[in-house]
């Protein structure tokens, strides 16, 4: 089947044709005529299959006649992240080519004055993320109340995201007799729920097992040392022929430190993450569009929707905590027909093998388990035996002369000899005593015997005792462990029977 037999226009034909495609996609050729009769939809599809023209076509048809006024569109397309509705309006831009409908996005990180200047004059289509989306709204600068056309698309991202609440009180909020279209990769019950409370008898259209993985895309599972993580990485990424690829984390950290490890290295990586400033994300993901970028450490939010055709790998760094989001992070690979591959990094935690058996759960299959000697052996293995190797070829360093104050505090004395000085020699030739002089010169012991001591300077405000001693002034046979200065009662002579 072609475009020509789904009830588009001719200008709309034409610029599908310019765009390089000849064949409706399995959802496009169920989901267009549908929509052009004005029935409610209910599509379940997995991502990367041309989910987004399946709506975005009709809609430029429909919307073809008629005229928007100031503040009040005829159209509104909910998305959950910034870069799926940034896609939606290239989608409109390129499709709609022909057409003369005005079009505006809302999407955090803009600013709200240039966003307003565009629904002042009026727009035929609003692409919004639903916070700011509610933010124009109750700030008075949107209505409505003349929605045609109403598209929620990945719906179960928005629930994912905590946005069903927000999604809930805009449809309440669009009060007019419309159309609803509604797109979902999965069903999960509260889906179900909005679906039931929103939609008017909609056509039922699903193009795939829920939740199934594209078979264009060949899947590994990579047991890893959580230590080994990034060598087993650096290690795959020179074994592979690597077009571009995408780099999950489960988290913002892990996305930056990630990123930062690789780009140490001179790969060229870029990272794209939540707590980026959308110029940044924007500028990045067309770098990697683009081809300037081949490697891009990401977040969950480049896991759905993004539209680059020839992503030859995805690398699953963590493994995902929310079996659908598997599902979406390989979709980016794989598309269009081309081939793919997707590691996945599960190491011996708890939670890995826990998440690992929800996706096989999932997905009704077992993912196979990858030996990395199959991809040049194991990184980790080849470092010990470098260390090893190094280890017997370097020549045995000489023992180095120990500095001569250290000699004096830790050599042994020859039999016969007494211990090494520490203090200076007495001026006079009487015979000492065993019991130890008092020094009111502060803290110095007397040579001559081990157990002679000197009493320290009665300023002493450290311990605020007169009964320590220096503990340089003990040869390595005396008891140690005090800190700087040993208990006199410790190094007392014991008293003769």
């Amino acid at each position: 089947m072609s475009f020509d037999h789904l009830g588009l226009s001719d200008d709309l034909l034409k610029a599908v044709a310019d765009s390089g495609y000849t064949e409706p996609t399995p959802i496009q050729a169920q989901t267009i005529p549908s929509v052009l009769m004005g029935k409610d939809i209910l599509g379940i599809a997995q991502t990367g299959t041309g989910k987004t023209a399946s709506f975005v076509l009709p809609m430029l048809d429909i919307l073809g006649e008629g005229r928007a006024r100031a503040r009040m569109p005829r159209s509104l397309i909910l998305e959950p992240t910034r870069e799926l509705a940034a896609q939606v309006a290239e989608s409109f831009e390129k499709y709609g080519k022909n057409h003369k409908l005005t079009k505006a996005l809302l999407i955090g990180g803009v600013n709200f004055g240039d966003q307003e200047k565009l629904l002042d004059r009026g727009v035929d289509v609003l692409i919004a993320t639903p916070g700011r989306l509610l933010d124009h709204f109750q700030r008075g600068k949107l209505l409505l109340t003349n929605i045609d056309i109403l598209v929620v698309d990945e719906a179960d991202r928005m629930l994912d995201m905590g946005f069903i609440p927000d999604v809930e009180k805009i449809c309440q909020c669009i009060t007019g007799r419309h159309q609803t279209l509604f797109f979902s990769a999965t069903m999960p019950p509260p889906i179900k729920k909005l679906t039931d409370q929103f939609l008017s008898e909609p056509k039922f259209i699903e193009v795939a097992r829920t939740s199934s993985v594209a078979s264009t895309v060949k899947q590994h599972l990579v047991s890893v040392d959580p230590k080994q993580k990034r060598a087993v990485l650096r290690h795959l990424i020179a074994q592979e022929d690597i077009k571009n690829g995408i780099i999950f984390c489960n988290r913002k950290v892990d996305v930056k430190e990630t990123y930062a490890s690789l780009k140490r290295d001179k790969y060229n990586v870029g990272q794209l993450h939540g707590d980026m400033q959308q110029s940044e994300r924007t500028e990045i993901l067309a770098g990697f569009k683009s081809g300037e970028i081949k490697l891009l450490c990401a977040s969950d939010v480049a896991a759905r929707g993004l539209d680059i055709p020839d992503v030859s790998h995805v690398f699953n760094f963590d493994v995902p905590s929310h079996a659908e989001d598997y599902v979406h992070r390989i979709g980016r690979t794989g598309r269009a027909g081309r081939e793919g591959s997707a590691f996945t990094f599960t190491t011996s935690r708890r939670d890995d093998t826990k998440y690992v058996a929800a996706i096989e759960k999932m997905i009704q299959d077992k993912l196979p388990v990858v030996d990395l000697k199959d991809f040049g052996g194991n990184p980790a293995s080849k470092a010990k035996t470098a260390q090893k190797s190094q280890e017997k070829e370097a020549p045995e360093k000489p023992a180095q002369a120990k500095p001569a104050q250290e000699k004096r505090g830790q050599e042994q004395p020859e039999s016969g000899q007494k211990h090494a000085k520490t203090g200076p020699e007495p001026q006079n030739s009487e015979p000492k005593s065993s019991e130890p002089k008092n020094d009111t010169s502060g803290l110095k012991a007397t040579s001559g015997q081990n157990n002679q001591v000197a009493k320290p300077n009665q300023n002493n405000r450290r311990s605020g005792r007169n009964d320590v001693v220096d503990i340089g002034s003990f040869p390595d046979d005396q008891v140690r462990g005090m800190g700087h200065h040993v208990p006199e009662f410790m190094v007392r002579p014991l008293a003769e029977k």
